[in-house]
Formats: C-alpha cells, structure tokens, sequence
C-alpha cells in the first residue's frame, strides 16, 4: 500500500484503537522513513496522553493508554540479542500491552513468533510512502489503512 504522511498517521491511529492486544510491532526502514511517525500515531489512538520523543536515546518508553499500556522500543544502538535481552525483554508484551519495537533487526532470533512486520519504504513521489504489513504467527489482525 502506498500512503502519504496523513493516511500513515490515521492508520496508526486506528491501529492503537481497534487492534487486539497483546500486540507486537516490529517497524523496518531506513532512518526519517516514518516508523516513529506511525508509533506516535498507535499510540495517540492507544489513548496515551503523553508527548512521545524518539526512543533512540533513552531505547525504551513505556506508557500507560486507555486501554492498557503502550511500549516503544528503539533498538538502532544495539549490536544483538544479548544487549536487548538486558532491555527486560521478556517482560514486553504483557496482557493488553502494545509493544512498538523499531530496528527489530538487531533482535531477529528472538522476535516473538506472533507479530506484525511493518516496512515502511519511500514511495514514487516524495510525500508518500510505501508500507507493506506482514503478518507472522497468530498476530492479530489489523485494521485497513
């Protein structure tokens, strides 16, 4: 699907409303694709009331929403595993969390098996851009853009 910067923020929005939860994410792209952008907008429709900055910094944030919590997980300063495993790992994706997780390369082998795979790539024209959601495992569904 190709959509502009409006439609990715108003599919995050639905996705943060109406998805089921426990809910894992894991957004791929190049930095400035607009993974954060689409955080944010899970979030808001979360019901997190919070100003969300970029996890880079600080890897982990943790919010509480309208209808359980909102995790956003930066893993682009990691080198593997190991290093996320020390993030509390295990402990994400707890009954009616959402878990956001951006640069989940660095976590391949240990993804949970039931998430979404959400690339986000440039698009033919410079405002929009193209998104392909995968689905793996028994995640469930989400809502269309």
């Amino acid at each position: 699907m190709t959509l502009d910067e409006a439609g990715l923020i108003a599919w995050g929005r639905r996705i943060g409303r109406d998805a089921a939860r426990p809910l894992f994410l894991a957004l791929r792209g190049e930095l400035g694709a607009g993974k954060s952008v689409l955080a944010r907008a899970v979030a808001d429709g979360a019901g997190v009331r919070a100003t969300m900055p970029s996890p880079t910094y600080n890897l982990v944030f943790h919010y509480e929403a309208d209808r359980g919590a909102v995790v956003h997980v930066d893993l682009f300063r990691l080198r593997g595993p190991e290093e996320v495993r020390e993030l509390g790992w295990r402990e994400f994706g707890a009954e009616g969390e959402i878990v956001i997780v951006e640069w989940p390369e660095r976590a391949e082998r240990i993804l949970p098996a039931d998430r979404w795979d959400i690339e986000i790539q440039p698009g033919p024209a410079p405002d929009l851009r193209r998104i392909t959601a995968t689905r793996r495992g028994d995640a469930p569904g989400l809502p269309p853009p």
